[in-house]
Order: structure tokens, then sequence, then C-alpha cells
């Protein structure tokens, strides 16, 4: 028999044998508690029938560059040791990086980031959805249960819309194209919303979903998108550049098919308020009948206080008239009577003008000259009106009725001894 040790010794000498085993294990993180000022990063690995603890130091946790959260399915490798203080074993973290899932997810992420950066998932991009479609069209599996629960809920819900179904492949090779033409043939169709809908699955089940086609194309349609894809903590790519995502299938179909029930309600609420609102219209409409019934105007069978005012106003227009015509007319007979006093005195000005022009025709000298008499005009061109004013000799000129005649004085004397050959004239 051997000589029995100390527990510190077995403990001790467990963790030399288990420090030298290094592994690569792979596991999902189902605990986790990273507190600030630890040196450690504590997390526990689990499967579907075991679970492992785990630590790793702050300075190798930071080296992996990821941060670590439950539920992610992690690549682990270190080695078993033990904290002989408590004789606990843990999994000694060297390195960790993500696995299977892990890295789908990672590249699901990296796709969401660059479509959230082109705008594809932006609010004011996603569109209001009709109130009471008539024609509804469904992307989604003919086999699977998606397809039973969104028939079940619209015919409960809103029998009076028409339901398109476009069958389509939704997981497995191929699916993303399937899904893509299901789109396009809805789109194609009368329907005014388009519901993409399937049950629950894995992660990889729902992988089609977070296609960037697919994501393109939902976003590129026509149609308002609804989607209802898995359960209520999946969440696609697909869901996020839709125009609305519901948590389920089902969900999605309650979302696009008002409750008839409701709407029912409301039809009753509305005819209610409306009846009211006539009904009180009508009321004070028959009492403003009634105010206007009871005034003057209308109270007078005979017409007189409908008529009045304007027989006032036709009266004074008359009087005015007859004050005004005559006033008009006395008017306009004096300025005939001054316009004819101005032409007699036109005429008598005309007379008197006639009288002196004859007058004047009469003393014209080129009257006198026409009667045979002539004028001497001297060198100078005065006029010679005495014989003493003529020069022996000068030069002369008689002006006659038709013309200028050039004389020479050769003589002269006083009109008593004047006879006719005693002036000669050349």
């Amino acid at each position: 028999m051997t000589q029995p040790i100390s527990v510190s010794q077995a403990l001790g000498l467990a963790k030399s044998a288990l420090e030298q085993i290094s592994l690569n294990i792979v596991g999902e993180v189902s605990e986790l508690s990273d507190k600030p000022g630890y040196k450690a990063v504590y997390f526990t690995l689990s499967d579907s029938s075991s679970a492992l603890s785990c630590l790793m130091w702050r300075n190798n946790y930071q080296r992996a560059g990821l941060a670590l959260r439950q539920g992610m399915l992690v690549e682990i490798s270190g080695v078993f040791t033990v904290y002989a203080a408590k004789g606990r074993m843990s999994f000694d973290v060297k390195s960790l990086r993500l696995a299977g899932e892990g890295q789908l997810r990672l590249r699901v992420a990296a796709l969401a980031k660059k479509l959230e950066a082109e705008g594809l998932m932006a609010p004011e991009r996603k569109r209001a959805l009709p109130a009471f479609p008539t024609a509804i069209a469904i992307v989604t599996s003919p086999r699977g249960k998606a397809i039973h629960d969104v028939l079940r809920t619209l015919r409960r819900r809103y029998p009076l819309a028409e339901v398109l179904i476009c069958g389509v492949a939704v997981e497995g090779v191929g699916a993303e194209q399937a899904i893509i033409a299901g789109l396009k043939t809805a789109e194609e169709s009368a329907a005014e919303v388009v519901l993409l809908v399937r049950g629950g699955g894995s992660y990889e089940d729902l992988m089609p979903f977070n296609d960037e086609d697919l994501a393109r194309a939902i976003a590129a349609s026509a149609k308002q998108v609804v989607t209802g894809i898995g359960h209520e903590p999946d969440n696609s790519i697909a869901d996020m550049v839709a125009d609305f995502r519901a948590s389920t299938p089902t969900a999605a179909a309650e979302r696009v098919a008002p409750d008839s029930s409701e709407l029912a309600d409301l039809l009753q609420y509305l005819a209610s308020s409306l009846q009211r609102s006539l009904a009180a219209r009508l009321d004070r409409a028959q009492m403003r009948l009634e105010s206007l019934r009871s005034r003057p105007l209308f109270a007078d069978t005979t017409g007189q206080t409908l008529f009045a005012a304007a027989e006032m106003q036709l009266e004074g227009a008359a009087l005015r008239l007859a004050k005004s015509l005559p006033q008009r007319l006395q008017r306009d007979q004096q300025l005939l009577d001054s316009g004819i006093a101005r032409m007699r005195l036109l005429g008598a000005q005309a007379s008197r003008l006639e009288l002196n022009a004859a007058m004047l025709d009469g003393l014209s000298p080129l009257n006198v000259l026409g009667r045979g008499y002539s004028i001497v005009y001297g060198a100078d061109g005065h006029v010679k009106s005495s014989v003493d004013k003529v020069d022996l000799n000068e030069e002369l000129s008689l002006r006659l009725a038709d013309g200028v005649v050039s004389a020479t004085a050769k003589a002269k004397s006083g009109l008593e001894l004047v006879k006719s050959n005693d002036i000669g004239m050349e």
C-alpha cells in the first residue's frame, strides 16, 4: 500500500498532469463574466450534454480580438488546469476564434454593415403599408407550417382579400434564387403587398435570407415587402431591408390584414358619429331657417317690405332726374343763345371787313395806276412827288400798272406852263 499524500499534494499532481494535455475544443458560450478590473475573463463552454468552465487571461483575450457573447460558437485551444485552493478544474484558454455558425454570423454582420452604409436599411426608405389591401401575395414554401399559419390568420382576420401564393424553396442549395424568383412573380401580380415568410430553424437553415442578392431584390421591389422569418430572436438581412419586419409568419399576416371584427366596430362607430353629426347639422339648419322665417322681410306676404327700399331708391332717382333735366336744358339753351349772338357779331364784323376791304381797294395805288397814272422814282428809289424834287438829267423810273419805264429828265416846269413837248423822256 502506497504512502498517503495530502490534498495539496494530490491536487498538485493533478494540476501537473492536466497541464500536459493541450486540446482544441469547440462549444457554445453559455455563461460569460467579463468584469472590468478582472485579470481574466471567465466563461462556460457547453454542448448538448456537458459544460466546461474556462478562463482566459486578459492579455490573451485582448490579443484574440473577439468579443465573446452568449450563444456564440467558438473554437478554443489551451490546457486543463486546477485551482488547488478550491479543488476546481477549469480550462486555461490560450487562443480562441469563431467556429461554424460563428463564422456565418461574422459574414452576415459584415454584409449588414455594408448594406446599411448604402442606405438600404434607412428608416426613411421604408414605405407605409396599405391599410386595406385587396390582394396579398405570399412567398414561402408551399409545404411548410408557415403557409398554413398565414392562410389561417388571413382567413380569420380579413377574408375579403385575395391571396396569391408563390411557392418556393426556402432552404438548401439554390433557395436564394428561388426566393428572388418568387418575389419577382409576386411583384408582377395584382398583389398590393408581399409577405416573405418561413418557419423556425437553425441559423444555417435561415442563411438563404441573409443573401445579398435577395436583400437587394427586396429593397428594389415595387411592392411593399413584409417579412416574418423564423421566431422572435431571429433577425436576418431580409428583415433589415424589408418595409416591415414581423417576429413570426403569423405576426406578418396580422400586420397586413386588418381585423374584420375591429373594422366592423370602427365602421359602426363612424356610422354613429356621422349620424350624430348630420343630426346636429340639420338642427342648426332648422334653427337658422326659423330665424330667417321670423324676420319682417319674409313675414310680409304683400311684398311691401321686400320692395320698399328699391321703390324709395327709384323715386329718389325720378325726382333727381325731373329736377336735373330742366336745369340741363336751360343751360344748353343759354349756351345756344350765346353761340347765336357770337355768330351774329361775327357776321357784322365780316360786313365791316368787306367794306374796309373795298375802301382799301379803292385807295390802292395799283388801282390808280390802272387808270393811266404812274409813280416816278428817283435814282435813290424815293418817290418824286414834286417837280422841284426832280433834277435835270436825273435818271428816273416810272412805275406803270403793268411794268416800269426808265426815263431822263430833260426839262421841268410848273403845272400851269407844262406842255406836252416840254418834258422829253427816253
